[in-house]
């Protein structure tokens, strides 16, 4: 029995359409900079949200009706969810997904039945992929529910919790694989502290530096070739995470000689709780040519913690959309809807309106990124910004051709600097001419 039975197929009717269950500007099949929107955008559905979230708060129990779930998460209640789910994907043209294991799969009494439990599900997913063309952008391991997970799994305190962590992991990876997955991502939410006193910070991060050349290791065994991706966020649930943020993965990396194994997975509203803009994380990510994938949402700067609400600012979509073009597309990752309706919005269909927000915003900010790429004004005022260092003593310090003693006998022979106008406003105007 169909569980959205009174929603078709989404379709794309214009910015006129006043019809909630219509793309406005998400039209899969336009082209943009030489690619369509659905290969620019590679919109991924979460089955965390979609299909688990009940959309509890730290104040009240939760509201969602969800009709295809009778609240046992017996085995079977987790494979009857995976058609509904790929229902939904496909009436919202999401071609494809993410999951943590134990959001498709029930936790046994033993590890080896939460396997079985889990391989029986993925026979399901297989399945599906199968007959709808839909794909797996990344699968992890939820590391953080449990109690077990309490002081953490990579960097627990605990060697029988941290060999059950790798074990769970292995599994994870094995399936992610057979199903084709493009990537596999590290979510450290218990990867941290809440206070150093009873905490050895070198000794965690050690522990979870081995963890990861035990994972590189066996992906090589298993032939796994999609890359890993860590998902900074700086802190709730612990007071501190050590993958806090981009610079600090990045940091971590270096330091483990992991660089060449991993990207990041960013999230809007991580960069929010870091104290970051999305773009900055994004920048960090380009720069050190790490940027993976993106949890496409956004957060409440009004509230410290991760309210993972759907994306519906443009500006923050059009400054995301500009680093995504700006990298060429995505490689193997893609814009995962790592979002929830809020509490209020608890019948099915508002699962539709919020998917639908989000990827015409997406596609807004798609579409106005690339028109300020063609016009290229932006690109020519930061070009102009820099020009003194095209040429002269300033291409000589990017070459690394000078030294002090040649930049002091520059500066003493030469009138003093007077630096030219930023210009932000007339930039943030310019801006604004296309939003």
């Amino acid at each position: 029995m169909s569980a959205f039975k009174d929603i078709q197929t989404i379709q794309y009717e214009g910015p006129k359409s006043k019809n909630p269950l219509a793309f406005k500007h998400y039209n899969p099949d336009e082209v943009v900079e030489g690619k369509t929107m659905r290969e620019l955008m590679r919109f991924a559905g979460a089955y965390w949200h979609v299909m688990r979230n009940e959309l509890a708060d730290p104040f009240g129990q939760g509201t969602a009706d969800m009709p295809w779930d009778d609240g046992k998460n017996t085995l079977q209640t987790a494979v009857d969810r995976v058609p509904v789910f790929f229902e939904f994907l496909e009436k919202l043209s999401l071609d494809y997904y993410c999951f943590h294991d134990r959001d498709v799969s029930p936790e046994g009494a033993t590890l080896s039945e939460s396997n079985k439990n889990l391989d029986r599900v993925a026979d399901e997913l297989e399945k599906f992929q199968n007959q709808t063309g839909k794909k797996l952008l990344w699968g992890t391991a939820c590391l953080f529910i449990d109690p077990r997970y309490s002081q953490g799994g990579a960097t627990t305190p605990d060697a029988n919790v941290y060999a059950y962590a790798a074990a769970q992991v292995k599994k994870a990876m094995e399936v992610t694989h057979r199903l084709g997955g493009l990537g596999y991502t590290f979510w450290g939410g218990r990867e941290g502290y809440s206070t150093l006193m009873n905490t050895d910070m070198k000794r965690e991060l050690d522990h979870l530096a081995r963890f990861f050349h035990m994972a590189v290791d066996y992906k090589k065994e298993i032939g796994f070739e999609g890359p890993f991706y860590i998902e900074p966020k700086p802190r709730e649930p612990s007071t501190h995470q050590y993958d806090s943020d981009s610079a600090a993965c990045l940091n971590f990396l270096r330091e483990y000689d992991l660089t060449e194994h991993f990207k990041l997975n960013i999230e809007t509203n991580h960069a929010t709780l870091a104290g970051h803009t999305m773009q900055h994380e994004l920048t960090v990510a380009m720069n050190a040519d790490a940027l993976g994938s993106i949890d496409a949402n956004r957060g409440d700067e009004l509230i410290g913690w991760d309210t993972d609400q759907f994306p519906t600012d443009i500006y923050q979509t059009t400054e995301i959309m500009l680093c995504v073009l700006k990298m060429g597309g995505f490689q193997t990752g893609g814009l995962n809807f790592d979002a929830k309706r809020r509490r209020e919005s608890h019948d099915p269909i508002d699962l539709f309106y919020a998917h639908i927000g989000g990827m015409d915003a997406f596609a807004r900010g798609l579409k106005i990124a690339a028109a300020i790429r063609e016009d290229g004004r932006l690109a020519e005022a930061l070009q102009n910004r820099y020009s003194t260092f095209d040429s002269g003593i300033g291409a000589k310090v990017e070459e690394g051709n000078t030294s002090f003693k040649e930049l002091e006998e520059y500066a003493l022979n030469n009138p003093e600097p007077k630096v030219a106008s930023g210009r932000q406003e007339m930039l943030e105007n310019l801006i604004n001419e296309f939003i």
